[in-house]
C-alpha cells in the first residue's frame, strides 16, 4: 500500500510498484559535519545538484537535512538549520518529488511544509520539541517516528536493551499512539527502528533479523542503514567505502517487505533492487 496516497503526492514510479520494492530516499545532509561525506554538500548549490542528480538516478523521495545527527553531534539550532535547507527545500520542491524534512524542530518542519515538503523524519519520534506532533497534525503531513536511545550527543555512549527488538517496537507502537492522539492520521505514520542510533553492533543486527516485527505492524517501514559504522565493524572500510555492506545489508529489508530506504548511493541501490527483484528476491 503506497500511504502517500491520503495526501496529494503522486504514486510512486512503476518500476517500484512492478519490482515490488522498497521507495528509495536519497539523503541530502546540508551540513558540515556529516559523517558520511563530510561537509561536501553543505552549500546550497551543491546540495541542490545532488538532489537533482538523485532524482534522475531513480530517487522516489528526497531527505533533506540542516542539523546532523551523527554520534557525538550537538544541536543546530532552528534558524541555522532553516538557513542551510530552505533554500534547497525551496528549489527541489519544483522537481516534484515529495521532499522529507531531517529534524527535530517544529519551527523548521512549519516552515518546510510551507515551502513544499510532505513529510517530516523526526529521529526524536516527536520527543524532542512538544510541538511537533500536533504541527504534522495540524498540517496533515506525513511523519517517520525513529526510535533512538539517549540523544546524538550520548547515544552511542553505552547503548543497553534486555530485549532490543521487543523494546524498540514498544517504544515505535508508544509513539504512534502519540501521534495519533495528536489528530495525526494513522496512514500517514512510519516508523523506523533507528539503525545506528543508540545501538551496538548486536543490537544492529538483532533489529535487522527482527525487521518482520516492525512490518507487521501495518504502518510503513523506513529503514536507514546506508553507510552506517556497523558495517566497518563487520567488514571495515571509511563511509566512502561501504556500500558493498549497505547493499548486503538491505536484503533483510526486502524480505520483511520494507517500505522505504534512506540511503546515499541512489543508482546502486536501484540496480542492486532491480537485479535482486529478477533472482526472486523482493
Amino acid at each position: 500500500m503506497n500511504t502517500l496516497e491520503s495526501t496529494t503526492v503522486e504514486e510512486p514510479p512503476a518500476r517500484v510498484r512492478a519490482l515490488s520494492c522498497p521507495l528509495i530516499m536519497g539523503i541530502i545532509n546540508v551540513t558540515p559535519d556529516s559523517f558520511s561525506d563530510g561537509g561536501r554538500h553543505s552549500s546550497p548549490e551543491a546540495a541542490i545538484g545532488l538532489g537533482r542528480r538523485m532524482v534522475a538516478e531513480g530517487a522516489d523521495l528526497l531527505d533533506i537535512g540542516g542539523e546532523s545527527t551523527r554520534p557525538g553531534s550537538r544541536p543546530v539550532s532552528p534558524d541555522v538549520q532553516w538557513q542551510r535547507i530552505g533554500p534547497v527545500v525551496q528549489e527541489l520542491a519544483l522537481i516534484g518529488v515529495p521532499l522529507s524534512i531531517d529534524t527535530r524542530s517544529a519551527d523548521v518542519a512549519d516552515r518546510a511544509l510551507d515551502a513544499g515538503a510532505r513529510i517530516i523524519n523526526d529521529v526524536s519520534a516527536g520527543t524532542h520539541d512538544p510541538l511537533m506532533l500536533p504541527l504534522v497534525a495540524r498540517r496533515g503531513a506525513h511523519i517517520v517516528l525513529m526510535h533512538m536511545q539517549g540523544t546524538p550527543e550520548t547515544m552511542q555512549q553505552n547503548p543497553r536493551y534486555g530485549d532490543c527488538v521487543a523494546e524498540v517496537r514498544e517504544f515505535l507502537l508508544l509513539r504512534t499512539l502519540a501521534a495519533r492522539s495528536t489528530g495525526i492520521d494513522r496512514e500517514n505514520i512510519w516508523i523506523d527502528p533507528g539503525i545506528g542510533f543508540g545501538k551496538t553492533l548486536e543490537h544492529n543486527l538483532a533489529l535487522l533479523a527482527g525487521l518482520e516485527h516492525f512490518t507487521e505492524t501495518g504502518y510503513p517501514v523506513l529503514l536507514g542503514l546506508s553507510r552506517k559504522s556497523f558495517v566497518s565493524q563487520i567488514a571495515g572500510g571509511t563511509p566512502d567505502e561501504r556500500l558493498g555492506g549497505s547493499l548486503a545489508a538491505l536484503i533483510p529489508a526486502l524480505e520483511a517487505g520494507v517500505y522505504a530506504v534512506r540511503v546515499h548511493d541512489v543508482r546502486d541501490t536501484c540496480q542492486f533492487f532491480a537485479v535482486a527483484a529478477r533472482l526472486g528476491r523482493a
